[in-house]
């Protein structure tokens, strides 16, 4: 289902208990008790997770690089236009995550998978970030739903592959500053990242879901199946504005599933909600995510 489809059912009608406001609760007791018995959990998470990590939203207040606003660098059209300075934001980026630690809730939630694996219970999390501090903390089942920016893409013969370098190549090392004062490099695009496929040597883009376009329909085909099976589901910081992802707890809870929002403030999905627990991630989530009393 692209975005225009999950945008069409969130106005359909489709989801019809999305219209029948739930009265949101803020009692962790209550919710340990329904995570308890849950059999199949899925937490969809977002930037908030990875700001606890030092990474800013590329959205938001914080959302800018040097004098440029962060979504509007992150699209097809300003990398054709202007490729060298999208590379240098992205290297950017590169190095942040590299150097970021997973935080106390990344830890909670892989911790989390392992200790419902043993118990013949599961959790799977669909993430909207594209750092790899989920995986690095530890998370196994992973969806990442906007792609990854250890991956390339090779515009020419379309290879797809992990890449961990830093820099990612020469013509980057040092760049990047994300200071307003720092004029572009003005790399030439013979000097940026390049496919080593054999007699290939295509210029090579992050393996990112940009602005404009279609996310993976394989991944989406993923997240639907866990949607529609989970018996509980938390959103854990998210600000509920990036469809498709803004409407999956909404299609959860329109089961009539439990949904427990984690978030520093409310947002306009958490009316739809079972819970809201408001703080940062890294303090709610391992509370509400440790062993339960009635675990063996």
């Amino acid at each position: 289902m692209n975005t225009h489809m999950w945008r069409a059912a969130a106005h359909s009608g489709r989801w019809t208990a999305v219209n029948q406001l739930i009265r949101t609760h803020s009692d962790m007791a209550e919710f340990r008790e329904v995570f308890s018995k849950a059999r199949h959990i899925a937490i969809i998470t977002g930037a908030g997770v990875s700001a606890e990590s030092g990474i800013p939203s590329i959205r938001g207040a914080e959302g800018r690089w040097r004098t440029w606003k962060t979504q509007d660098l992150a699209t097809p059209q300003c990398f054709s236009r202007h490729t060298s300075r999208v590379w240098e934001f992205y290297h950017y980026r590169r190095e942040l995550a590299l150097r970021a630690r997973a935080s106390a809730a990344h830890r909670a939630i892989a911790e989390c998978e392992e200790r419902l694996r043993r118990q013949k219970r599961s959790l799977v999390v669909i993430t909207q970030n594209i750092d790899e501090l989920h995986r690095r903390a530890g998370s196994t089942r992973l969806l990442e739903v906007h792609g990854n920016v250890f991956q390339t893409r090779c515009l020419s013969c379309g290879n797809v592959e992990a890449n961990h370098r830093s820099p990612i190549c020469p013509s980057l090392q040092g760049k990047g500053s994300p200071d307003p004062g720092v004029p572009d490099a003005l790399i030439p695009v013979r000097d940026l990242p390049r496919c080593e496929q054999k007699a290939c040597d295509g210029l090579l883009r992050p393996h990112v879901v940009w602005f404009g376009e279609t996310l993976d329909s394989h991944i989406l085909t993923k997240v639907e199946k866990e949607l529609e099976t989970c018996d509980l589901c938390l959103v854990v910081g998210t600000a509920a504005v990036v469809y498709p992802a803004a409407m999956f707890g909404p299609q959860v809870a329109s089961r009539g599933v439990p949904v427990a929002e984690f978030n520093t403030r409310p947002t306009v999905n958490t009316p739809r909600y079972r819970f809201h627990f408001s703080g940062r991630c890294a303090d709610t989530l391992p509370v509400a995510l440790a062993p339960h009393e009635s675990e063996d």
